[in-house]
């Protein structure tokens, strides 16, 4: 025979409460309304007795799913597992679960994702996958959905969003460059229609206008996509070009991965004939070989305050936009030395 299911008149007898005590101790929101001596025995007794919240019955009373939907661009790349995990540990402790898609950085993906997401009634979203002007974004203003953007921006006004301060961290890359000697620096840029590829690639220009160096135009390569393969295909492209640099800059880790590629392929040696910085400090960034000097963005803070900020949303959908920059930190490995 199944066994019956815990509820909160159980809870409440088994420590002699009323169940109104019961159900406020269980939310987050309303614990602090209960003495910690209280909410302590309920807990205890939550666990003990197996409870588990009858989301069906929570969700026509509050007219809510407790489910957010989150989109990120591609699983593959390591960064965005401690996003998920920052917006997983924040909403988790206020009863939500979270579905994660995958769009492949195709817009008709993504466009699909919403409306899976809409068809399962999702509180709202938080999409790591918009680009500067996104058709997305514009869906969500206009229908109301509560949003919030992590690790990348828009060009709207009144949208939330929580990245990291990517001029800061590319000025960083440019003066810890610069101060080991390098003046010829090539800039492996990410796509210009993302704000993360956009404003790293404004911070090394005005890096280089403060170390007192001038960008050659013909050292830049930009890419499509933030992957290793275009690393590769942008550091090809650099090489071909016979002048002469000692260091790159690639627009995140997974293009420096690239980079690494072709430079191992051409028999150029990493961090000694040629410095390369990476951005974002991606989960295993220090055992690439040699271990890469990159920008630390704090990701799973990126996602604990993206999921911070929508869950104020939803509970008062007329509150302001808010954008958060969190500070980056550069992280000196052996992939950046001084040069010969």
């Amino acid at each position: 025979m199944a066994q019956s299911r815990v509820t909160l008149r159980d809870i409440a007898d088994k420590i002699g409460v009323h169940p109104s005590t019961v159900s406020r101790v269980l939310n987050p929101k309303t614990r602090q309304m209960v003495t910690e001596e209280i909410a302590d025995k309920v807990l205890s007794a939550a666990e003990e007795m197996g409870y588990r919240p009858n989301l069906f019955a929570l969700s026509l009373k509050t007219n809510r799913s407790f489910t957010v939907g989150v989109m990120v661009p591609d699983l593959t790349n390591p960064a965005f597992a401690p996003i998920i995990k920052g917006i997983d540990n924040v909403l988790e402790q206020s009863g939500y679960n979270v579905i994660v898609a995958n769009t492949d950085n195709l817009i008709d993906k993504q466009q699909r994702s919403v409306e899976k997401f809409r068809e399962r009634h999702v509180d709202g979203l938080i999409i790591a996958t918009a680009q500067r002007k996104d058709s997305v974004i514009d869906e969500c203003c206009a229908e109301g959905t509560p949003f919030v953007l992590a690790v990348r921006a828009s060009t709207d006004i009144g949208v939330s969003s929580v990245v990291s301060d990517e001029n800061v961290g590319a000025n960083m890359v440019i003066s810890h460059l610069a101060q080991l000697g390098h003046t010829k620096i090539a800039h492996v840029a990410g796509p210009q229609f993302y704000s993360t590829g956009f404003e790293r690639h404004q911070g090394f220009l005005q890096g280089m206008q403060n170390a007192g160096l001038n960008p050659d135009p013909e050292l830049i390569a930009f890419c499509d996509a933030f992957t290793e393969e275009e690393g590769r295909r942008a550091t090809s492209k650099l090489l071909a070009m016979r002048k002469k640099f000692t260091a790159i800059f690639a627009a995140n880790d997974m293009l420096a991965l690239g980079v690494y590629d072709e430079l191992e392929a051409d028999g150029i040696r990493c961090g000694t004939d040629i410095s390369v910085v990476g951005f974002d400090d991606m989960p295993f960034a220090d055992k690439f070989n040699p271990p890469l000097t990159t920008v630390h963005t704090p990701l799973i803070d990126v996602g604990a305050e993206a999921a911070r900020i929508l869950l104020e949303q939803i509970d008062n959908p007329d509150i302001p936009a808010r954008t958060i920059k969190l500070k980056p930190d550069l992280i000196v490995r052996k992939s950046s030395g001084p040069v010969e």
